[in-house]
């Protein structure tokens, strides 16, 4: 795997993981207390059924701070491992680069002293 594909994936996760977290956030604090406040105004005052539509509008508020802590925990884990995988990455390449580097001056180093001691010998 190149350096450019681990930057590819890694920036499709993050990008993956942000629309999520925008979905769920657009989702649990926009939507569903909207909808309960659309119900509520359509039920007569009195009834049960919009005291508890409030405090479900109210829990899922909490909800939805949670999920939101939670998305970003996710976010923040995935965005880690991403730049170790990185790192992994850049820190093996280095490596190949360095054991390439060192086998190509030993044979270069050998062919030398094989030249010179048929040339001392002749």
């Amino acid at each position: 795997m190149t350096m450019t594909a681990v930057v590819v994936v890694v920036v499709v996760v993050v990008v993956v993981v942000v629309v999520v977290v925008v979905v769920v956030v657009v989702v649990v604090v926009v939507v569903a207390p909207a909808a309960v406040v659309v119900v509520c105004h359509c039920f007569p005052r009195r009834l049960y059924f919009r005291r508890v539509l409030r405090d479900l509008a109210t829990h899922q508020a909490l909800a939805a701070v949670v999920i939101v802590v939670v998305l970003v925990v996710i976010l923040i884990v995935v965005a880690a491992a991403a730049v170790v995988v990185v790192v992994v990455v850049v820190v093996v390449v280095v490596v190949v680069v360095v054991v390439v580097v060192v086998v190509v001056e030993v044979v270069v180093v050998v062919v030398v002293v094989v030249v010179v001691v048929v040339v001392v010998i002749e």
